[in-house]
């Protein structure tokens, strides 16, 4: 719960092995799992970015590549960056049959050695939620400088101002009503932000805030970088278009509220795995039910063997 590492070292330490990296990103445990999820996240960049096949696109915090793997194919060249080397390198090796992809390692919240508007689009999917606030603009700061004039970014950080946002903020705030106040709160932990916060940052970083959702237990923001002649509105309304593939849905979000009532003993853990049987609901159902599956085999101590 506590610690006095740096980001570099949290991270590397949580990716000492291929497993271990795929849990710290999104708490997949299997190929399958990662490619689920990193699919659901790619069809949400793909929309709020339009991507084009002409396009360079970045990724900060690229992670086991969970996204980028999905990402490459469809534009002209993909850069993963990643303050830990030990994810770079499972998502080197997942990423390898592709020629047009890059990887930067970070050492610091910079994204030197990069050029200045050397991108066209950038992304960033729940990274900005292990860092502090300070470090999360810092690299908005940074995309500003590497996204070209005219460019676009997209970015999620989780949402204090959902009910079921919230109810996630409650579990952090449990860890540390007792805790040893002479240390440090672990660095990389969960954090969480306002939609106005977004807004704030996002305009004093250098972008002209073109779409924002809140609806989900996450703040999801497209921007546009300031200093050419696009047509803002234009790109608004071409968001808002697309809003609904952008937005995670509402069943993503009953799902994942269903996940909480599990954690802390509202719900029984057989009764979440039976409302994950019926795929025609929704893309949601298989991802989740992979996920909730290497969830319950981590805890069969507490939950009794898992299904299957």
């Amino acid at each position: 719960m506590e610690s006095q590492k740096n980001y570099k070292s949290f991270w590397n330490d949580k990716a000492a092995t291929p497993d271990s990296a795929f849990v710290a990103v999104d708490g997949s445990t299997n190929e399958e799992t990662a490619r689920l999820t990193g699919t659901y996240s790619a069809h949400q960049v793909t929309a709020a970015l339009d991507l084009k096949p002409t396009d360079r696109v970045l990724e900060l915090g690229c992670g086991v590549g969970r996204i980028g793997r999905e990402i490459a194919p469809r534009v002209a060249h993909w850069e993963g960056t990643d303050i830990s080397s030990n994810m770079i390198e499972v998502a080197r090796e997942r990423l390898k049959d592709h020629a047009n992809v890059g990887f930067t390692e970070l050492s610091r919240s910079s994204l030197q050695p990069l050029a200045d508007a050397s991108f066209d689009k950038a992304y960033c999917v729940a990274v900005f939620i292990h860092m502090d606030k300070e470090d999360f603009f810092l690299y908005l700061e940074e995309m500003a400088r590497v996204v070209k004039p005219g460019g676009l970014i997209y970015f999620d950080v989780w949402n204090m101002a959902s009910a079921v946002g919230w109810r996630r903020y409650a579990l952090e705030i449990d860890q540390h009503r007792a805790a040893d106040h002479s240390r440090r709160k672990d660095v990389a932990r969960n954090q969480f932000s306002s939609p106005e916060e977004v807004r704030i940052f996002l305009d004093r970083a250098g972008f002209d805030l073109t779409l924002l959702l809140a609806e989900s237990p996450w703040v999801q923001a497209i921007g546009v970088r300031r200093g050419s002649n696009v047509d803002v509105e234009a790109l608004r309304k071409h968001a808002q278009s697309v809003s609904a593939r952008v937005a995670y849905a509402p069943l993503w979000t009953e799902l994942f509220a269903g996940l909480l009532d599990v954690a802390t003993g509202k719900k029984p853990p057989m009764q979440m795995w039976e409302a994950l049987a019926d795929d025609a609901r929704g893309e949601e159902i298989p991802m989740f039910r992979e996920w909730y599956l290497g969830m319950w085999k981590g805890n069969e101590a507490n939950w009794g063997p898992a299904p299957r």
